[in-house]
C-alpha cells in the first residue's frame, strides 16, 4: 500500500499595515511565514545593516573634496581631530570634538568673518562626499549675494559636530556652519546634517545650535531645500546674535 505524502507549505500571512508602507521607510508591515519574518525581508535587513556599517568605516576622500571646493576661490584647510584613527574616534567622542595641535596652528585669526564653514566626515563620509558640493554651491551663492565674509573652508577628518566651535572660534567668525555625515540608519546610510552655531566657542552643547538633518535623496531633504533653510538660519543667527534654543525663545518673546 503506497502513501502519498504532500509537504506542508508554511502559510504566508498578509500584514494589515501594508497600506501604511507608502508613508514611511521604517520597517513596518514585513509580513511573516509561520512565526518567522519572510526570508526576503531578513536578507534585506542584513544588506541594509552591512551598508550602515560600511558608511561608518568608509574614509572621506579629502583630496577629491578639496579639489571640488576650489570652485569657491577660497583657501581650503585640511584638518584632523585629536582622534588618531577611526577606532579611537568611535570610542572617544571627546577627541573628535577638538583639533589636534598641528591643525589648530593652521587656522589664522581673520578679521570680521561672518561665517566659518567646516566639512566634517562624521559617521557617514559618503554622505558628505555626495552632498557637500551641491548644498554648498547654492548656499555660497546666497551668502555671497548678501556680502558675507567667508573664512577659509575647512575639511576635518575624524570629526564631530563640535569641532566647528573651535574652528569658528580660532577663525574669529560670528557663525559656524558644520556639514557632517549623520549616524547611518537602516533606511538611509548616506545622510548629511548641517549645524549652525552663533558665536562659536569650545565647550558649547547642542542646545546652542540649529540643526538641519536628513539631507539625502531620494526620500530625504533635497540639497536645494537644505541650502535655503541653512541660509535662513544663518541670517536669523546674525540678526538675533543667537542660535538654537536661545534664539527660538527670543523669537517667541517678540511674537
Amino acid at each position: 500500500m503506497s502513501t502519498n505524502i504532500t509537504a506542508i507549505q508554511p502559510f504566508k500571512r498578509p500584514d494589515t499595515w501594508q497600506a501604511l508602507k507608502k508613508f514611511t521607510n521604517a520597517r513596518i508591515a514585513l509580513g511573516r511565514t509561520g512565526n518567522a519574518i519572510l526570508l526576503a525581508e531578513n536578507l534585506q535587513f542584513r544588506a541594509d545593516h552591512a551598508q550602515a556599517r560600511d558608511a561608518v568605516y568608509t574614509a572621506l576622500d579629502t583630496g577629491r573634496l578639496a579639489e571640488e571646493l576650489k570652485v569657491f576661490h577660497l583657501p581650503v584647510l585640511q584638518l584632523h581631530s585629536r582622534a588618531k584613527d577611526r577606532g579611537e574616534y568611535l570610542q572617544r567622542p571627546d577627541k573628535g570634538r577638538l583639533l589636534d595641535i598641528t591643525s589648530a596652528k593652521k587656522i589664522q585669526p581673520g578679521k570680521n568673518f561672518d561665517i566659518a564653514f567646516t566639512i566634517a566626515d562624521g559617521l557617514s563620509a559618503k554622505a558628505v562626499q555626495l552632498y557637500t558640493q551641491p548644498v554648498l554651491q547654492l548656499l555660497m551663492n546666497l551668502c555671497n549675494n548678501m556680502g558675507y565674509a567667508i573664512a577659509p573652508l575647512c575639511i576635518a577628518e575624524q570629526a564631530r559636530v563640535a569641532i566647528g566651535d573651535e574652528i569658528g572660534m580660532l577663525s574669529g567668525a560670528s557663525v559656524s556652519v558644520v556639514f557632517v555625515g549623520e549616524r547611518p540608519g537602516l533606511s538611509s546610510p548616506h545622510s548629511m546634517g548641517i549645524y549652525i552655531t552663533y558665536s562659536p566657542v569650545t565647550g558649547l552643547t547642542d542646545e546652542s545650535r540649529y540643526c538641519i538633518s536628513n539631507i539625502h535623496v531620494p526620500g530625504g531633504l533635497a540639497p536645494a531645500d537644505a541650502a535655503q533653510q541653512a541660509f535662513s538660519l544663518i541670517q536669523s543667527s546674525l540678526a538675533l546674535k543667537l542660535s538654537g534654543v536661545h534664539a527660538k525663545h527670543q523669537q517667541q518673546l517678540h511674537r
